[in-house]
């Protein structure tokens, strides 16, 4: 005996099939249920993209997508794959992901660095004066910050009452000896 289908029939099957097939080949951002959660995978992954990220960028940024897949919510792999975005001059795709992890790392001043490194890059210096400027809040007294903040103030004609107080702070404390010149330098004007 043969059994036909209705056309509504098939149409609806053909329609859960798809439905079916789109959930299994989600983009990375879908929000995974929490169990499928997986942070020391992330973790773990994210570090040896680390180690990688100057040496085999590719490969990085695979392995952070694996983390990403792992765990959405791991701020790092975020971080870390808005470096290699950066890196590569996709300022759009950096600025995205340092703001999911400057969302996800709440305390940490890197994020809101990095996305104001990207800020800057794209011309955009109110904006990155902003970033550097929460890297601050988040993180007070934090040298790169501070260095970069006074170096945009500078380069742009944006200075303010903080700039002296960066310069005397970058001329005191500066990671090089170029840098504390360069302040040095920059308050005898």
């Amino acid at each position: 005996m043969k059994t036909t289908l209705s056309p509504s029939l098939l149409a609806l099957l053909a329609l859960a099939l798809v439905a079916g097939c789109a959930t299994q080949t989600g983009s990375i951002y879908q929000t995974p249920p929490e169990v499928s959660r997986d942070s020391i995978k992330a973790q773990a992954l994210t570090q040896d993209a680390a180690r990688r990220i100057h040496s085999d960028p590719d490969r990085a940024q695979k392995l952070l997508h694996d983390a990403l897949a792992a765990d959405l919510y791991h701020g790092p792999a975020h971080n870390n794959l808005g470096v290699l975005y950066l890196k590569r001059g996709k300022l759009y795709e950096a600025a995205h992901e340092f703001e999911w992890a400057g969302k996800l790392m709440p305390g940490h001043p890197d994020p809101r660095m990095n996305l104001a490194l990207t800020l800057e890059r794209a011309g955009r210096f109110e904006e990155a004066m902003a970033g550097y400027s929460t890297a601050l809040e988040v993180y007070p007294n934090y040298l790169p910050a501070i260095a970069g903040l006074a170096s945009l103030q500078l380069r742009h004609n944006l200075t303010d009452e903080r700039t002296r107080g960066f310069l005397d702070e970058i001329a005191m404390r500066g990671e090089t000896q170029e840098w504390r010149d360069w302040a040095r330098l920059q308050l005898t004007r």
